[in-house]
């Protein structure tokens, strides 16, 4: 089968799939930019951290950890640890990408984790156009609503101001009731030993290790949970 056909397949029935996806994330990555303004990265670092990388979870984690003091190479280690999923979920994409190294390096850049679901057909297969299309919409309102974010912190003031400083723990904690859904037990013995680690941790340990600890601690419910 080519790619674009199946259940409604092609990159417009991608983008307009990933157009609710979109308007949450345009709302968290307000929140990023707003608070990343908030710790002095300035106006242009957010911006071009939120286009060059794409990763909500990781841009999360090094945010937390810097803005908790932490070193630099904590919260790339933590984003990292973070990010270990994409190993699996790239693997099972990689047979229906197109084209030489350089294109397929590139359309992997567009493998998020709601649009890999979404692309999901019968048979292990992969929706190749669906999944780049509902992807670009999420890309757009990630580097936009990080930009208004940025700039939103000159009118609106500080993130605790804004009420935004509770956004980043509810979603983590949204992204571990989700990845627990239909787990099996060694994903939930995972979370459990991340979560207590991590609690131990914080009062003891230089700032950014328990986030750094908890990220390694729940890669042991890789092979248990879903995907």
């Amino acid at each position: 089968m080519r790619s674009g056909v199946g259940r409604g397949g092609g990159y417009l029935a991608g983008a307009r799939a990933g157009l609710p996806f979109a308007l949450v994330v345009g709302v968290v990555a307000f929140s990023f930019g707003a608070l990343a303004r908030s710790l002095g990265w300035g106006v242009i670092a957010p911006i071009a951290f939120s286009v060059a990388t794409f990763s909500v979870t990781a841009q999360f984690a090094v945010a937390t950890v810097l803005g908790a003091g932490g070193g630099a190479f904590t919260a790339i280690a933590a984003a990292v640890l973070l990010n270990a999923r994409f190993l699996p979920i790239g693997i099972s994409v990689a047979p229906f990408l197109r084209g030489g190294p350089f294109r397929r390096a590139l359309e992997g850049q567009t493998i998020v984790t709601t649009s890999w679901a979404l692309a999901i057909r019968d048979g292990g297969r992969f929706d190749r156009a669906f999944m780049i299309g509902a992807t670009v919409p999420q890309y757009a309102a990630w580097t936009v609503g990080t930009a208004i974010g940025v700039l939103a912190h000159d009118v609106g003031g500080s993130v605790e101001k804004l009420g935004l400083d509770a956004i980043f723990p509810a979603f983590f904690l949204a992204l571990l009731m989700r990845g627990l859904g239909g787990s099996g037990k060694r994903a939930i013995a995972a979370a459990v030993i991340a979560a207590v680690l991590a609690a131990a941790l914080v009062p003891v340990a230089p700032s950014g290790v328990p986030v750094l600890a908890a990220s390694g601690a729940a890669l042991l419910g890789l092979r248990g949970g879903s995907s």
